[in-house]
């Protein structure tokens, strides 16, 4: 399945490797306030600085509109580094021209460089061949380790294989491996749980995992469209009505395989302390709107997932945000995490809610890319895997 040259395979003592991290982090008055994606890139920087590399750190930050949106700067990430890493950490003040240049030219092993915001530069996200060169001139070897972005086609995750020899890191192995093997070869029953307010953006996802899954259960927003779409009058809820006719197509192609609903958690406003009722299957009551899954179809999933031996997780059963909705969304994760299955977890709100409910620790895998994960179970190939250097 991974047939990519990894950073074990090639020959880094004394080289200069520039590494594609995600430290698209978030940053609060200065302060990183979660540094999952950062520590999740260590064991690749501490792999090449053992190994007598020196180490230059490449990541974008946010959507920055200039070069003077400092507020995207990368300098706080780089002193948090500092933190996590027995090395000396230096940051470049750019990215491209001389600064970047003179800082790589006066890198030595056993020393990390943390290069400004690639998204500084429109050319970043263009895949610019002139960018592309000119970061690829300032290592001698290449190693993605940015699963995030992979789904990118961008000057700094694609763009640098065509100048240097180049592998994958350790977190991108990692993340194929286990989205890969659920997609390629599960251990069954393989149940897919799908959830979020728009299956507008899932509907790909969805087609191919009618092809591999045994099972898709589907709660969140999307989950109305689906009912909707069933015949049954959804009042406020969301509902994307410009997608109602595929939504029927799929039900009737799923043969059993999508399993939907059967009661659910209503609120008389969109409001963390609005009124609620939980209902039976059934049309929405005049102004109330469906914020979760109700504990009848808690107890349905859970049955599926209960038997599962594989597990893929993407995007909440309801509005988790609001203590109130969250219900549905947490019991779906302690079934998870009490179950024997495989588990792979993967989209910020999903993962968001499994640390929420403290039981992060007994799911097999959390994937560190929301849009990057979709796409693997969409069956698309990720251009930041398909340009790496292929075993010999």
């Amino acid at each position: 399945m991974f047939n990519k040259k990894m950073v074990t395979d090639i020959d880094v003592n004394g080289k200069k490797v520039i590494v594609r991290v995600d430290f698209n982090v978030p940053i609060k008055e200065g302060k990183i306030s979660d540094d999952t994606r950062m520590t999740a890139a260590l064991p690749t920087i501490n792999y090449l600085l053992d190994h007598g590399a020196a180490v230059i750190l490449m990541s974008h930050l946010g959507r920055p509109k200039t070069k003077a949106d400092l507020q995207f700067s990368l300098r706080p990430v780089a002193d948090h580094l500092a933190t996590l890493v027995d090395a000396p950490v230096k940051f470049a003040e750019d990215s491209r021209g001389e600064i970047a240049k003179q800082a790589a030219a006066d890198l030595k092993p056993g020393e990390i460089l943390v290069l400004e915001n690639t998204r500084f530069y429109p050319e970043e996200s263009k895949n610019d061949k002139e960018m592309s060169r000119e970061l690829a001139s300032l290592a001698d070897l290449f190693v993605n380790d940015a699963f995030g972005t992979a789904h990118r086609a961008h000057s700094s995750t694609v763009g640098v294989a065509d100048f240097l020899p180049s592998a994958a890191g350790f977190l991108l192995e990692k993340e194929i491996k286990y989205l890969g093997n659920a997609i390629a070869d599960p251990v069954r029953p393989f149940v897919a749980i799908l959830g979020g307010a728009k299956i507008s953006d899932k509907i790909g996802v969805i087609e191919n995992l009618l092809k591999t899954a045994d099972k898709i259960l589907i709660g969140g927003g999307m989950a109305n469209t689906f009912l909707k779409a069933q015949g049954y009058e959804m009042a406020n809820s969301l509902v994307e009505s410009d997608v109602l006719e595929t939504a029927k197509e799929l039900m009737a192609k799923s043969a059993g395989k999508i399993m939907l609903p059967v009661d659910y958690v209503a609120a008389n406003a969109f409001e963390a302390e609005a009124e609620k009722k939980t209902l039976p299957l059934g049309n929405v009551p005049e102004g109330w709107r469906v914020l979760d899954i109700g504990p009848e179809t808690v107890k349905k999933f859970g049955e599926v997932i209960a038997d599962a031996g594989t597990v893929v997780w993407n995007g909440p059963m309801g509005v988790f945000e609001f203590p109130r909705f969250a219900l549905g969304t947490f019991e779906i994760a302690k079934a998870v995490a009490d179950s024997d299955a495989v588990s792979i977890i993967g989209g910020g709100d999903s993962v968001s809610a499994i640390n929420m409910s403290g039981l992060s620790d007994k799911i097999t895998h959390i994937s560190t890319g929301g849009g990057a994960s979709l796409e693997m179970l969409e069956g698309i190939e990720l251009p930041g895997l398909a340009v790496l250097s292929d075993k010999e």
